[in-house]
C-alpha cells in the first residue's frame, strides 16, 4: 500500500536499494558455499573465487545497498519517527562492512596459505553474515 502513495522520485534510488540488497544476500550466500567448499579440498581455484567474488561481488553490493538506502532515506524526512527497521537495516549493513572485510583478509589469507583455517574462519564469517542479512530481508519486508 505504501508504494501506491509514494512519490516517483523515490522510484530510482528505491529500485537500487533493492538491487543492491538482493545482490548483497545472493553474492554473500555464493561466496559463503564457495567457502565451505574450500573447507576439504586443496584446489587454489576455490579460494581464488572466494577473493575475487568477495571483491568483485560482495563489496560492490553493499556498497550499492548502503548508498542507495541513505539516498532514499535523505528522500522521505521522517524526522523523530524514524521505523524501526530502518533501524535495522542500518544495525545489519554498518557492522556488516566489518565482517566483510575480515572475510576479505580470512579469503586472503586461505589464497596465499592454500586453504587451511583462514577458508574455515571466511566461511563462518559469510554464513553468519548471510543469515543476518536473511533477518534484516525479512525485517524490511513484512515491517513487524
Amino acid at each position: 500500500m505504501l508504494a501506491l502513495v509514494r512519490p516517483d522520485s523515490f522510484n530510482v534510488p528505491l529500485f537500487l536499494h533493492v538491487l543492491g540488497a538482493m545482490l548483497l544476500v545472493g553474492t554473500t550466500a555464493a561466496t559463503a558455499a564457495l567457502a565451505v567448499a574450500g573447507w576439504r579440498s586443496e584446489r587454489e581455484w576455490i579460494f581464488s573465487a572466494t577473493l575475487r567474488s568477495l571483491l568483485i561481488g560482495v563489496l560492490p553490493a553493499w556498497l550499492l545497498t548502503r548508498v542507495a538506502a541513505q539516498w532514499v532515506l535523505d528522500k522521505w524526512d521522517y524526522g523523530d519517527n524514524e521505523p524501526g527497521w530502518v533501524g535495522v537495516g542500518f544495525a545489519v549493513t554498518e557492522p556488516g562492512l566489518i565482517l566483510l572485510l575480515l572475510a576479505l583478509l580470512f579469503a586472503w589469507l586461505a589464497r596465499r596459505r592454500n586453504g587451511g583455517w583462514p577458508i574455515k574462519a571466511a566461511a563462518v564469517v559469510l554464513i553468519v553474515y548471510s543469515a543476518a542479512l536473511a533477518v534484516a530481508w525479512w525485517v524490511m519486508s513484512a515491517k513487524p
